[in-house]
This record gives structure tokens, C-alpha cells and sequence, in this order.
């Protein structure tokens, strides 16, 4: 079987430093693939290819395995996001209360589509299918931070807080 070479060169050597390091420090590392992965991913932002091969080289098991893992949880992601991933919850709940309205605002707002990363890098926007908040439709996430009872009015503002929080870094 003919070996694929690593193309390093669009990842940050000091980022994988960090996840060697993190790797150095598990009993088992193959066992715990989703631990590296989600490790990964908290570093890089993303899992490209290239880091998903260096994840398989560095564990010693096959690319398909990472990749496997990878492209079965919806958690990861092998496409580049924002600091900052917008998510509105399109389940039934969310949805019958205004939740396209609200996904229509922030796109506008951001001036992307969905799952574009806006120009800054700040912010990329997805819709998903339901975050188990249903009381609290309709719902949006920004990371881990959630919004309930979201209105297009309020979009701005959440918007803001977060642009605001770049700004004094």
C-alpha cells in the first residue's frame, strides 16, 4: 500500500506541539481517539485532512479510522469555522416560533450564508436541528453561550456583545 505524504505547511507548528503534548499525556491515545480529536479540533478550530493524517500517523491507525470518527459526529467539523459559530436551532419548536426569521437576520447581519466564515473571521453560521432547549424557543447559540426566546430584533445586540468581546483582546 502506498503511503500518502503529510503536508504540513497550512498547519501551525506550535499548534501541534500542543497536541502532541496532550497526546504524551493520555494512557492510551487509541482509545481515546475522540478525546485527541475533539483536543484537536479545540486547538485547530477544524479537522482538515491533513491534521486528521497527522492524528493517524501520530496514533498509529489508519486515516479511514480518524476520518471515520470524524465524519460520523456531527461535533466535528473538517471545514474552517469563525471564532465564533453562530447556530440556530431549526427543530420544530424553534422553528414553528421563528426561527427562520431569526436565521434570515443573523445571514443578513453577517453578510455571509450559511456556513461561510464572514470576511473578519469572527463569525460563521449554521443551522441545526434541534439543541434539547425547546422550552426556551426559538434558540440560538454563539459557541457555547445559548439565547433563548430569540427575536430578529435581538440579533444585533447578540451580535455585538460578541464583536465587543473581540475587541478587547
Amino acid at each position: 500500500m502506498e503511503k500518502v505524504n503529510l503536508d504540513l505547511k497550512d498547519l501551525d507548528l506550535e499548534k501541534l506541539a500542543e497536541l502532541d503534548e496532550y497526546i504524551k499525556t493520555l494512557d492510551d491515545p487509541v482509545e481515546r481517539l475522540i478525546n485527541v480529536l475533539h483536543r484537536a479540533q479545540h486547538i485547530f478550530g477544524y479537522l482538515p485532512p491533513n491534521l486528521q493524517l497527522y492524528i493517524a500517523r501520530k496514533l498509529d491507525i489508519s486515516a479511514a479510522k480518524v476520518n471515520g470518527v470524524v465524519s460520523f459526529y456531527s461535533y466535528f467539523t473538517e471545514e474552517k469555522t469563525g471564532k465564533y459559530v453562530v447556530s440556530v436551532c431549526m427543530g420544530t419548536a424553534c422553528y414553528v416560533k421563528g426561527a427562520e426569521k431569526v436565521l434570515k437576520k443573523v445571514l443578513k447581519e453577517l453578510g455571509v450564508k450559511k456556513n461561510e466564515v464572514t470576511k473578519d473571521g469572527l463569525f460563521s453560521v449554521k443551522d441545526v436541528r434541534c439543541v434539547g432547549a425547546c422550552s426556551l424557543a426559538p434558540i440560538l447559540t454563539v459557541g457555547d453561550t445559548v439565547f433563548g426566546y430569540m427575536t430578529e430584533d435581538k440579533v444585533p445586540e447578540v451580535l455585538n456583545k460578541f464583536r465587543g468581546e473581540n475587541n478587547e483582546n
